[in-house]
């Protein structure tokens, strides 16, 4: 499927002339791997928004207690619909009304690695292995670091869609968990939700 097709629905929920969230044009991955971000999302519920970039567009999962370096945390992961690359760089107010009203921070991002394998240690495809309903993949971002698995437990016949994403690996005694959404700061500008909030918008 075409990325302007992966796209009609996000550019369909969005009125472009009042947000400041990009259209977007698919791109492919950089040289240095498929980018991931994350998020935090303060609209009608706060909630962490977690992207990996497959092929052209960022495969998108609302967390509500956001991703956690924890082991022992298995976080509930909703999927959204596909964005564009250019979501990555998005920190700003989307006006009240709007789809997805609300404040947004980028709370970080980085590339990742793919990690998927069938029983006999084959590399799967990426996008084959989150069709299939689990993904492994080793993030590097400026908080999130390490193994990570995306486990469809749910898919969304009678209801819902439901993933779970969860640290791999031994429980580690410097796990923090997630962070307090409201304290915490973007990797990109420094800013908290609230500060801008009060700048009414992107910079």
């Amino acid at each position: 499927m075409a990325a302007e097709d992966r796209l009609r629905t996000y550019r369909g929920r969005r009125d472009f002339e009042r947000t400041r969230e990009p259209s977007g044009r698919a791109a492919p991955a950089g040289d240095a791997g498929p980018r991931f971000v994350v998020q935090i999302h303060d609209a009608r519920r706060m909630h962490f928004d977690f992207r990996l970039q497959v092929g052209d567009v960022l495969k998108s999962w609302s967390v509500p207690k956001g991703p956690s370096d924890d082991p022992g945390d298995k976080r509930l992961a909703v999927p959204t619909e596909d964005h564009p690359p250019a979501y990555e760089d998005f920190e700003g107010v989307i006006p009240k009304g709007e789809y997805g009203g609300g404040t947004v921070i980028v709370w970080d991002r980085g590339t990742y690695e793919p990690l998927s394998h069938d029983r006999r240690g084959r590399p799967v495809d990426f996008a084959e292995s989150l069709e299939r309903g689990h993904a492994t993949f080793r993030l590097r971002g400026a908080k999130l670091h390490g193994d990570y698995a995306l486990t469809r437990f749910r898919d969304g016949t009678d209801g819902e869609e439901a993933w779970l994403l969860v640290r791999k690996g031994p429980a580690r005694p410097d796990a923090h968990g997630t962070p307090d959404p409201r304290r915490a700061r973007s990797v990109r500008t420094g800013r908290t939700l609230a500060q801008v909030a009060a700048a009414g918008g992107e910079r």
